[in-house]
């Protein structure tokens, strides 16, 4: 196993030091802020395409429409935080990233299924989703508890 020694301590993982914890809750309400606003934006041209497209399909595309926006949440969630950097662009920007428990990286599916528990829960809890961050270890909410995931600090 792999131990250090960090002010006294001896540490056998990352996820075990509590300075990766520290702010997560905060970065993480404004990371989702900033991501929402770019799916936002990459909302714009696929709308474009499926106007086009209802046009040209006598009005029968425009259902598209409703698929719209969780699909395009979908698939930036898979290519983000399912990829290389467990981050999605608003989480690298405010220097978080998705750990699992386990230690192996965060792939699709994994990442897919954190964001449809998170709306669920949200549906259900409304804003109470994140009173769940005060109580549990590691500042994780329930879908990270489900799942086996963790937000850590990247910058530590």
């Amino acid at each position: 196993m792999n131990t250090r020694v960090l002010d006294g301590e001896i540490i056998s993982s990352r996820l075990e030091d509590t300075r990766v914890y520290e702010g997560v809750r905060t970065r993480r309400i404004f990371a989702f802020i900033i991501d929402y606003c770019i799916i936002a934006l990459l909302l714009i041209p696929f709308a474009v395409l499926v106007a086009i497209l209802g046009v040209l399909t006598l009005g029968l595309g425009w259902m598209l429409f409703s698929i719209l926006g969780p699909a395009a949440a979908l698939l930036y969630v898979w290519n983000t935080l399912g990829g290389a950097n467990q981050a999605t662009v608003g989480m690298k920007m405010m220097g978080i990233r998705l750990d699992r428990l386990d230690g192996r990286p965060v792939d699709g599916l994994i990442a897919v299924v954190h964001t449809v528990l998170f709306w669920a829960g949200n549906v259900i809890l409304t804003p109470l989703i994140l009173l769940a961050t005060l109580f549990l270890d590691r500042k994780r909410t329930v879908h990270d508890l489900l799942l086996g995931t963790v937000v850590t600090r990247d910058d530590r």
